[in-house]
């Protein structure tokens, strides 16, 4: 009696693997269906180039390093934001939402070809040195930056606290490249900052929107609130040189300003990257007057913000065009402790606009003082006498074979300048000098409109494509209409 029961058991337990199997294999064969054929052709090409890379290239390169070319090439041809995060870049994204890395404290992309500044952050090592948005860096140190890759000149700009990086920069309306020297630090980031002005009025800035940034905009609220007897005279929001952050962050922020209706959509291919945001209906809403600053360096979620306020008619918008990120990045965890950061979704204003490439128009455009090169010796840079690009200068160049104490470089190559010289020279202004305080003529602009608020108002209510608003010092702002 128990063989026959052994023996069926044997049975049972044969008759489940196999169905097991079969599952499986199910399984298999529908995740091979899901690649077309012609994918599988390309894949059997890129095999192929990997084999004949690793068998006649002029030096050994390993595997690992092809494929994380590979993929880092794949993302970034999609679109400049796109990216392959190797392991400590992203441990280094999720330390930099919670407000704390180290490095320079920069926003980078590439624009035009360039790589480019969106936004120096406030109280950070690049923001000292006078970086500003829109600046192209050409050189990192010694190094040029064409063809090179925004993972890579992110982690060449990271490092240990105090050590120095030379930044060569082209900026516009200057007519010379020049070169700014910048100590790394580590950067921990006070992202709500807010103040009393003269008359009474409430400046709240947002230096970039990561994880409690709404938490802190509600607490400054209550603070002008509290000083005001529980009523404000206006706000001056202060978005500029934001280059954005967190999505949920940006939606609360706005919700702090509105009483109801869309904040943004986003829509992408999938179902779940078709997503709306509202502000939730409050019950002793206060509509007090509100200016929001904007400028090039407001990007992504401060244009979420910029585009919100102004679109439900909740604040005027003043400066200029902002950067111009509509597109919303998912971060896509892998098994190996990287992450994909791609391009998901484009996110759209409450009224259908969409920014990507455009920027949100200002309301009222105020203009800053234009930059020249006597500013700018005077915060220290250094111009570049030299810019011409070598095949030395190219990222990723290879070695000539020949050590770097032999006398006799191979043709056409150049011997690597001595330690300490320098290529550039210093401009007419002292290293170190400080410029004078700029006026901050934005910021006097948004006090006058608040002053004025019922008359400009008014104004726009009535379609006046242009309405004029007076200063104390006898300007006037002109605004583009809606």
């Amino acid at each position: 009696m128990s063989m026959i029961k052994r023996h069926r058991w044997s049975i049972t337990l044969a008759v489940f693997l196999v169905a097991c199997f079969v599952v499986l294999q199910e399984v298999a064969v529908r995740r091979a269906q899901a690649l077309s054929n012609d994918t599988y052709q390309e894949l059997d090409t890129f095999a192929s180039v990997l084999a004949i890379v690793q068998k006649n290239y002029v030096e050994p390169v390993s595997t690992k390093r092809l494929i994380d070319g590979a993929i880092s090439g794949m993302l970034a041809s999609l679109d400049p934001h796109s990216a392959y995060l190797t392991p400590d870049l992203y441990r280094d994204l999720e330390v930099e939402t919670r407000g704390s890395f180290g490095g320079l404290g920069i926003e980078i992309t590439i624009k035009n070809g360039a790589l480019t500044v969106v936004a120096p952050i406030e109280d950070t090592p690049a923001y000292r040195a006078g970086l500003k948005a829109g600046d192209q860096i050409i050189k990192i140190d010694d190094d040029f930056t064409k063809d090179m890759s925004l993972t890579e000149a992110v982690k060449r700009m990271r490092g240990p606290k105090g050590s120095k990086i030379k930044l060569t920069l082209h900026r516009n309306n200057v007519p010379e490249l020049f070169t700014v020297t910048l100590a790394r630090d580590v950067i921990k980031i006070q992202s709500v900052k807010s103040k009393t002005l003269d008359g009474g009025y409430g400046y709240l800035r947002v230096t970039t929107f990561q994880e409690n940034t709404g938490e802190g905009v509600e607490k400054a609220i209550n603070e002008f609130e509290a000083k005001d007897h529980g009523k404000l005279k206006g706000i001056v929001f202060d978005l500029r040189d934001n280059p954005g952050g967190l999505l949920n962050q940006a939606v609360k922020v706005s919700d702090d300003f509105l009483d109801g209706g869309l904040i943004v959509y986003t829509q992408g291919r999938e179902e779940n990257q078709q997503q709306k945001y509202f502000s939730h209906k409050k019950k002793d809403f206060v509509d007090y007057p509100m200016v929001v600053l904007v400028n090039g360096g407001s990007a992504s979620a401060s244009e979420i913000v910029a585009g919100a306020l102004q679109d439900q008619k909740r604040a005027v918008i003043l400066g200029t065009q902002t950067f111009g990120k509509g597109s919303v990045q998912t971060i896509l965890p892998l098994g190996d402790h990287s992450a994909l950061a791609l391009t998901t979704a484009r996110y759209y204003t409450p009224t259908g606009r969409s920014i990507q490439a455009v920027g949100i128009t200002p309301d009222v455009d105020v203009e800053p003082p234009k930059e020249t090169i006597a500013s700018l010796t005077q915060q220290g840079a250094e111009f570049d006498e030299n810019p011409e690009i070598h095949e030395s200068d190219l990222p990723h160049h290879f070695q000539n074979g020949q050590k770097k104490n032999d006398k006799n470089p191979a043709a056409g190559e150049s011997m690597a300048p001595a330690p300490g010289s320098e290529k550039g020279g210093k401009g007419p202004g002292a290293k170190g000098a400080k410029a004078k305080d700029e006026k901050d003529v934005q910021l006097d602009r948004a006090i006058s409109i608040l002053k004025h608020w019922n008359t400009f108002k008014l104004q726009l209510a009535k379609g006046e494509s242009q309405p004029v608003v007076s200063t104390a010092e006898g300007d006037s702002a002109k605004s583009k209409g809606d």
